[in-house]
């Protein structure tokens, strides 16, 4: 063996894993994708706003922007519309004229436009690569097999499924199948009352501080109502007892972002700011939002701040795109909106839509070729689509 040999079989080789996180493979039952074909524009070219405003106006009517709210403040300018991951949805599905909706979000946003939207209608995502940590946390096969552990111990009839928003369309639409609905931050609750009619138990997945936060503070259930299945153990690390016992089965996803916060960056906050209002999302664990002030959606959090008094004081716990942007929004109203958290923490999925990317998408649609396309499976798309209809529909 040669020493050049030798030195190539000691190279260290990017294993599966470290290249789907780079967005350089794809994995069908994960959120994550594969990097953009073609060449990006170099991230200090100093015409990138010039260019994005060019193609935008090229394309005209054509094109429909939506911006989520934890996106970065050089792609949000170019939104035409801002807000949550459902509201954007919707936002898309109102534009039937638009032929190309660019969503500035994450995988399982654009796969929910895409539902909603018409079948004309192409739903385009910047980055493939741009999925969500807490939707990779609940795949289709693991949740078929958690079904099974339901049915072995006799209480499937009973249990309604209650997913998250933030789920993928397989997920939304094993949801659609089994009789459940879908949920918001904002509808948690009411959408927790409908499953209760409907059955005895829910399966809330895949976010286990929405369901368990929403559980206890506004259902009134106790933290012993509640059950944790662990889709990496066997039988979900629970006996059948316990889930036939359990009132709310949670399953074991969390929010990369939210999960952060602890009972610590809100005693520590209240040291440092006298007199703060600590506001948080229910994405946060159960410790974190018992010792907050204020809990609520990204909608609940901005209508919050617009409508707080002047030279009031406000921790906030969420993502820091957005916190960064409500302190500078409300700074001329004397209001001191601070991080909750001294760790920087922004959502590294959401962050891979930046404005070379955008750039990217829309002067490739500008020139006709069809890019970064998100399309769902018809039978997919038809129970998902059931799954939010029912939340809808609910009172």
């Amino acid at each position: 063996m040669t020493t050049a040999q030798a030195r190539q079989d000691l190279a260290v080789q990017p294993t599966p894993l470290a290249l789907l996180l780079l967005g350089r493979e794809a994995d069908t039952r994960s959120e994550r994708g594969v990097e953009c074909p073609g060449d990006l524009p170099s991230p200090s070219d100093p015409d990138l706003v010039a260019r994005a405003r060019a193609a935008k106006e090229k394309l005209g009517e054509k094109v429909f922007i939506l911006g989520h709210h934890y996106q970065r403040d050089e792609v949000i300018q170019f939104a035409d519309v801002t807000g949550d991951s459902f509201k954007l949805a919707k936002d898309a599905a109102a534009r039937p004229g638009a032929e190309y909706i660019v969503f500035c979000g994450v995988h399982f946003m654009a796969e929910s436009a895409d539902i909603l939207t018409t079948d004309d209608q192409k739903v385009v995502l910047p980055d493939l690569a741009a999925g969500c940590s807490m939707a990779d946390m609940a795949t289709a096969e693991q949740v078929a097999e958690c079904w099974d552990v339901l049915t072995d111990a006799g209480i499937a009839e009973r249990v309604v499924p209650v997913s998250y928003m933030n789920s993928s369309a397989d997920i939304k639409a094993f949801t659609g199948k089994h009789g459940g609905t879908i949920c918001t931050s904002s509808n948690a609750e009411r959408a927790l009352n409908w499953a209760f009619e409907q059955g005895e138990q829910v399966l809330f997945l895949p976010d286990q501080h929405l369901g368990r936060n929403t559980a206890v503070r506004d259902l009134g259930l106790s933290l012993e109502d509640c059950v944790l299945y662990n889709p990496h153990k066997p039988n979900g690390g629970l006996t059948a007892e316990e889930l036939r016992n359990a009132k709310m089965i949670l399953w074991r996803g969390h929010c990369s972002v939210h999960g952060r916060f602890s009972l610590d960056s809100v005693n520590d906050v209240r040291e440092r700011v006298p007199g703060v209002n600590v506001l948080v999302h229910p994405e946060c664990k159960h410790e974190v939002v018992s010792a907050a002030d204020y809990v609520g959606s990204t909608e609940y959090i901005i209508k919050m701040l617009e409508e707080a008094p002047s030279g009031s004081k406000w921790a906030i716990g969420t993502e820091l795109n957005l916190v960064q942007r409500l302190a500078n929004r409300f700074a001329a109203d004397d209001k001191e909106i601070v991080f909750l958290d001294k760790t920087v923490c922004f959502c590294s999925t959401m962050n891979r839509i930046d404005l070379p990317h955008l750039v990217w998408a829309l002067e490739s649609l500008a020139e006709g070729k069809e890019i970064n396309r998100i399309q769902v499976e018809k039978e997919t798309a038809d129970f998902a689509q059931l799954a939010l209809e029912r939340m809808l529909a609910l009172p």
